[in-house]
């Protein structure tokens, strides 16, 4: 039985809707990278120690970073079953079920004891709650991108999927400012080693508590009720993902690849780790300049989703790409200089190629998948893409400094990747606008490439 709406319970209007999604959005993806941005910091500053002590120096380094990576490896499982679960039974509930895991994984990290405490068992621990983080991030992404872009009017469809865009600096932001208050004045030292890395990992029940509670408000989109209201609905999306637009998820894939990269460099913690161990600044001074260069981020996603909606989303992404690939090797030449403001520089530059080539991808991608399968379509592009982009590129970019002596090597690996994802967008045509509808499927599901199939 529905309730109509009376003069006592008046239904909520559609733009105050709207900023309610886009806050669900925003806190959602934020707690949800938080989690992430500080097992990353962790695995540079103290889990080598902690965890793998026994490998040595070097390699237990390398196993803290791959421990990053591994966690990816299970984020396309987490996209085909959210994405599966999501179009089928509604956006709304896959994204509170993985803030809360994500959230609670999170803050059992914070409770293992050492290597030293329990032996082996600690970093299998370690790396078992990593993969449920793993799981976790697999569906949380697409369904925050297609929860702001299916509410939001056509002609601001960019500005809306920069939303959920804004919560990987906004995280990004947020753990690197506590770390920096845990490392610089409430445990400094030895301290932070002992027990002051925990509470960063602590902090996350509050912050899933407050998440939980807005996302249980908003309403799911108006394409999955929609959907919901077919008699026919799809059974089996995934399946009919993978037999039609499979050549569509690779590219899709591909164009996320080469941001991800960019952004484990120092969201994965390999600049934290490289600009205090070799070149020497303080780990406090470089979690600041992260954390500027965090803002960055988020003030250039930004204003890439206006940007999106004014030139189009592949146009933009175009601009995205090229900066990173110019900035590449300036990245380290001005870390190697060992001069604070030039470090700041260094990662404020960055980070703007970073947030352009981020904030058109929620629109692009909703843009780009049929309704029926557009969850399944966007979650596993995504996830694939942080497996080919993000997943190892700490470890990749300490592998390569280890072992030609130079961070040059580095660089060139980001060239590389930021050209494969620019050839990828290249590919694809920009559907901005295009009715997202249940009812205009066929258009669609053709007219996703810049060239059309013979």
């Amino acid at each position: 039985m529905t309730q109509t709406p009376t003069s006592a319970t008046p239904a909520p209007t559609q733009k105050t809707n709207q900023r309610r999604v886009a806050f669900a959005a925003v806190i959602g993806t934020t707690i949800e990278w938080y989690d992430y941005f500080t097992y990353s910091t962790a695995a540079a500053l103290v889990f080598a120690h902690l965890y793998f002590a026994p490998a040595g120096e070097g390699i237990g380094q390398m196993l803290a970073f791959a421990t990053i990576g591994i966690s990816f490896l299970f984020r396309p499982l987490g996209a085909f079953l959210s994405g599966h679960f999501g179009d089928r039974f509604g956006r709304r509930a896959i994204l509170v079920v993985t803030l809360v895991t994500m959230g609670v994984a999170t803050a059992l990290i914070g409770l293992i004891p050492t290597y030293e405490t329990i032996g082996v068992t600690a970093p299998i621990l370690l790396i078992l709650l990593r993969i449920v983080q793993g799981l976790s991030a697999g569906g949380e992404w697409g369904g925050a991108a297609l929860l702001a872009v299916e509410h939001a009017d056509d002609d601001k469809r960019g500005r809306a999927g920069s939303y959920p865009q804004l919560g990987v600096p906004l995280g990004m932001l947020l753990s690197s400012g506590v770390i920096a208050l845990m490392t610089g004045v409430i445990s400094p030292g030895e301290a932070f080693m002992e027990w002051g890395w925990r509470i960063p990992f602590l902090l996350s029940v509050v912050l899933i508590g407050v998440g939980y509670w807005v996302r249980r408000a908003v309403e799911d989109t108006p394409v999955f009720q929609e959907m919901n209201a077919e008699t026919a609905k799809r059974k089996a999306p995934i399946l009919v993902l993978l037999k039609k637009h499979l050549p569509l998820v690779l590219v899709a894939a591909l164009i996320f690849a080469g941001n991800n990269a960019s952004g484990y460099m120092t969201t994965g913690g390999f600049v934290t780790k490289y600009a205090t161990d070799p070149v020497g600044f303080d780990q406090t001074d470089v979690l600041l300049a992260i954390t500027f260069g965090s803002f960055v981020w988020l003030v250039s996603t930004a204003a890439s989703g206006v940007l999106a909606d004014h030139i189009g989303r592949v146009k933009t992404y175009v601009i995205g790409f090229i900066i990173l690939i110019v900035t590449a090797f300036p990245l380290f030449w001005l870390i190697d200089t060992g001069n604070l403001g030039l470090l700041y520089l260094a990662l404020g530059i960055f980070s703007i190629g970073l947030g352009i080539s981020y904030g058109p991808q929620a629109a692009l991608y909703v843009e780009l998948f049929p309704a029926s399968i557009r969850f399944s379509g966007v979650a596993i592009s995504y996830a694939l893409g942080a497996v080919l982009g993000g997943a190892f590129a700490p470890t990749i970019a300490q592998g390569l400094l280890q072992t030609t002596g130079t961070t040059a090597s580095v660089s060139l690996y980001l060239l590389v990747m930021a050209g494969i994802s620019l050839l990828a967008v290249s590919l694809v045509r920009d559907r901005k606008g295009i009715d997202l509808s249940v009812a205009n499927e066929a258009e669609q599901s053709s007219g996703m490439w810049r060239i059309a199939k013979r």
